[in-house]
Formats: C-alpha cells, structure tokens, sequence
C-alpha cells in the first residue's frame, strides 16, 4: 500500500528564533543607527568646530547673563534695556578682572624676572654642592640636550611666532562671534530656539520645547553653582597666598577663580601657578605650605561642595562627571573639557523629562506669549 507523499513546505524544519535573541536584534540596529548619527553629529561639529565652539561660549555666558538680564525685565525695564544693561555689566565685569590681572603682571614683572634668574642660580649652585656631584659641563649638556630634543632654534621660534599669530587672530575672530551671539542670545533667544523647534513636526515640537527649557533651568543652576565653586577656590589660594606673604596675589586670586571654569584641569593649572611663585620668592617650603593650601581647597570643593551643592543642582553623579570631563578632554581637548558636565547636565535633565512626559499640562512646552501673538 502506497502512502501519500508530504509536501515540500511540510517536510521543510521550522526555525524558531528565541525571543531573547530577536529582541536584542531589535536593540542592535537601533543602537548602530543611533551611534551613527551621533557619530554624525560630532564629525560635522569637529568640521564646524570654528562656529561652534564659539556659540557654545555665548550659550554658557547666556546663561551666565540670564538673571541680571531676568531681573531687570522683571523690573519693568524695556527689551533693548535690559539687554544693552546686561551686556554692558558683563564687560564691565569681565574688563575688571583682565584689567586687575594685567595691571598687577605690568607692575610686578621685573620683579618676577629678577627672582627667576635668581631662583634658577640658586637651583644650580645646589646642583652644583648637592651630593650628587652634578658638574657645571653636566648642567650645560642636559641644557643642550633639551634643545634639541625640543627642537629650540630660530626657525622654532619663527614657526612659534607664527602659529601664536595664527591662534591670536583666530581667537580673536572666535571671541566676535562668541560676543554677536551672546547679545542676540541675551535679547531674543527664546523665540530663536522656538524657531528651531518649529522645523520638528508638531506634535514632538511641545515636548522638545519644554524638555529643552527645563535643561536650560538646569544649566543656569550650573553657572551659579560654578560660580560660587570659583568664588571659594580664589578665596581660599589667595588668602593663602596673602598669609604666605607671595606677590601677585589679586592676578593669582583671578587666574583661580577663571580657572575653576574649566573643570579639574582649569583649577590645577591656576593652583600650579601660585606653587610655582612661591617657589621661586620664597624657596622650596613656602611652595609645599601653598601646595598644602591648594590641596586642602580643592579637598573642600571636592569632597564638601561638589557633593552638597553641585550634584543636587545637577542631578548627576560625581562619577559621571569625571566620565564626561575625561570623554570630553579625549574627543575635543579643551573645549571638551569646557563643555563636557554642562552638555551632560542638560541632556540628563531633558531625558529624564522626555521619558516621564512631562511635556503634557506643562506652561513651559508651549511657545511665549509674544511669539504666539506673531504667529
């Protein structure tokens, strides 16, 4: 007796893709297309970085400006008022410490390089009668060694001149856009940014409003915390400083308290500056006494202010801010560094907000009144 013959289809074996596996499929591509376009993203900010870097500085000294600028609103002060008011207490600001800074280098600089060239004579006599029976040939070969591993010589210094040229006049060029922006950001930048929402399609544009002004809440709290950080650490450096009897307090007070700007490296760099004057007019024990100060300052910020006041203001972890000050010095250098625990900031606050949407009965996702009126 013959028996039907089955099928093609039916005698083909059935594949069964686990559930485990077919998700984490899913999560792939979408990770590779978002890692793309960030990607993406910091190749066209690295070609742009000219441009960009620039407005990301007007948008921190926005933000640095927004209250005086808020304040003066709320007082009934006209639009433009307020503005050009703001504006001009900013670079009455900003041109009082460059002005205190340059005026106390002009004053004390002979003095400076007097004590340098005795500084270095004494470290050489040292040398010289240490027991390590360095010779002054020994001194001279390691001098000339140096140069040429650096490869100091005229045509260095010609090159040197130049690429200081180059940087100044780009510098320069960075700092007009920085400040054009700055005004227009200070005057108009909500109905800039509302602008830029409204190329999203409608229905994401409240969401992506309100997401974006409850990161720029938290990155005005940022300024003001980083504002007073600075405030302590100059406080602190320079008070020790004064006690120690150092000149150049006030410059190496405001090279601090700018410092404090750029996160960990900024600080460090200001603090070294105070050591080393304090090497080179009162020897090596009034530099480890400033060294000591400068350690137990930035101990306070770093265990006492950071914790109870920069991480509430945040809403993130100290960890994540290293992760991303050392993200940041990696992929973009100074800047990065600059920037890397404000951009941080915002896009933690804005996704913690999209993702509870919050948008919905939120006043702050609709436009003002004043573009909805021009609309």
């Amino acid at each position: 007796m013959l028996t039907p013959r089955k099928s093609a289809k039916t005698q083909a074996p059935r594949v069964v893709i686990p559930a485990a596996l077919e998700r984490a499929t899913q999560w792939s591509w979408r990770i590779l297309l978002i890692a793309a376009a960030i990607g993406l993203g910091l190749f066209v900010i690295a070609q742009l970085s000219f441009l960009i870097i620039p407005l990301f500085i007007a948008v921190l000294l926005a933000a640095l400006a927004a209250p005086v600028s808020m304040g003066l609103r709320a007082l009934r002060f006209p639009k433009w008022l307020a503005t050009l008011t703001t504006i001009i207490v900013f670079l009455a600001v900003v041109g009082g410490l460059v002005y205190l800074v340059v005026n106390e280098l002009i004053r004390g600089w002979e003095s400076l390089q007097e004590r340098s060239v005795v500084a270095y004579g004494e470290f050489v006599q040292y040398l010289l009668e240490s027991p390590l029976h360095v010779t002054e040939g020994q001194l001279n070969e390691w001098v000339s060694a140096l140069s040429a591993e650096l490869n100091i010589d005229s045509l260095w210094l010609v090159n040197g001149a130049l690429s200081v040229g180059s940087s100044v006049g780009s510098w320069l060029v960075g700092a007009g856009i920085a400040l054009f922006a700055l005004i227009f950001f200070i005057h108009d930048g909500a109905r800039i940014w509302e602008y830029v929402v409204s190329w999203f399609p409608k229905l994401a544009r409240p969401a992506i409003l309100g997401a974006s002004r409850s990161g720029w809440s938290t990155l005005i709290e940022f300024v003001k915390v980083q504002i007073l950080v600075a405030f302590v650490d100059a406080l602190g450096i320079g008070l020790g400083a004064f006690f120690l009897g150092l000149p150049l307090v006030i410059p190496i007070a405001v090279a601090v308290f700018l410092g404090a700007f750029v996160p960990i490296v900024g600080a460090t760099v200001a603090a070294a500056l105070a050591v080393l004057v304090a090497l080179v007019y009162q020897g090596p024990l009034a530099a480890l006494i400033m060294l000591i100060i400068v350690l137990a300052v930035q101990q306070l910020e770093g265990q006492v202010l950071q914790p109870l006041i920069m991480g509430p203001a945040l809403r993130i972890h100290p960890l994540a801010v290293v992760l991303s000050i050392a993200a940041g010095g990696y992929l973009a250098g100074i800047a990065g560094v600059l920037f890397a625990v404000p951009v941080v900031a915002f896009a933690n606050v804005a996704i913690q907000y999209l993702a509870a949407g919050e948008w919905r009965g939120d006043p702050d996702a609709l436009p003002t009144q004043e573009t909805a009126v021009q609309r």
